[in-house]
């Protein structure tokens, strides 16, 4: 029996119309805590090619509207189709003029229920995601959501590596300056934390960057910073064994 033949250009292999089921250009970890007034997200400027540096300015961090922010590690490509979905959300509501605004719990639902779906259609986001934010009553929010649907809210979240080695410095943070008790946190605690576990990262994580944004939510609004750089200092680096 003759094989069916494909022009070169129209083969299984080749259709310019397939997506990637595994993710190309890609984003680390995302990192994010709560303080007494509100909320601290911060995310590096990186995109990853593999473990290449393929992009050191993309923002990783969205500000939705005055009370909610999302950042995101995994693949570009696809938080930059939620993206799109979300803006044309928020345009929406704004062209409403009812006052009505997304809040980060309404937010976080939503990506809870678009990421499951699209795991049960076996075409994954591949993505984990970070929602903070501060409710009507000005209760800070902040919500977890990965590729498979798994949600959850908590003091102080961290996406990919950084749930390794960012979670216990946040945590420590909480315990120590705070008893416990994240309504005890100050912002300046919370932010002096946030920065120790960047540049721990920086030094961990082969696809860190320097340069990164942090966004901040109250309940006067959201800002997102310009890129910070991080001040490294790689003299430990010579108590390393087999370092040269």
């Amino acid at each position: 029996m003759d094989a069916k033949v494909f022009p070169s250009h129209t083969g299984p292999l080749t259709d310019a119309r397939s997506h990637t089921i595994s993710p190309t250009c890609s984003g680390t970890s995302v990192v994010g805590i709560k303080f007494k007034d509100g909320v601290i997200v911060a995310a590096d400027s990186l995109v990853s090619y593999g473990s290449l540096g393929r992009y050191t300015n993309f923002d990783r961090v969205l500000k939705v509207n005055e009370q909610t922010v999302l950042a995101c590690s995994g693949d570009v490509a696809d938080f930059q189709y939620l993206t799109k979905l979300i803006s044309q959300q928020v345009l929406i509501e704004s062209l409403l003029g009812d006052g009505f605004s997304t809040s980060p719990q309404a937010l976080h639902s939503w990506l809870t229920r678009v990421l499951y779906h699209r795991r049960s259609q076996f075409d994954p986001l591949w993505n984990s995601y970070i929602v903070g934010g501060v409710q009507k009553d000005g209760t800070p929010y902040l919500g977890y959501a990965n590729m498979i649907g798994v949600a959850f809210t908590e003091n102080c979240v961290a996406t990919g590596f950084g749930s390794h080695l960012a979670v216990p410095i946040l945590r420590k943070v909480i315990e120590t300056k705070a008893d416990s008790n994240v309504a005890n946190l100050a912002y300046e605690d919370a932010l002096a934390a946030l920065k120790e576990a960047m540049t721990v990262l920086f030094y961990r994580d082969c696809r860190a960057f320097n340069m990164y944004k942090i966004a901040v939510v109250t309940k006067d609004g959201a800002t997102v910073s310009e890129n910070q750089k991080l001040e490294a200092n790689w003299e430990m680096a010579g108590s390393i064994t087999g370092y040269e």
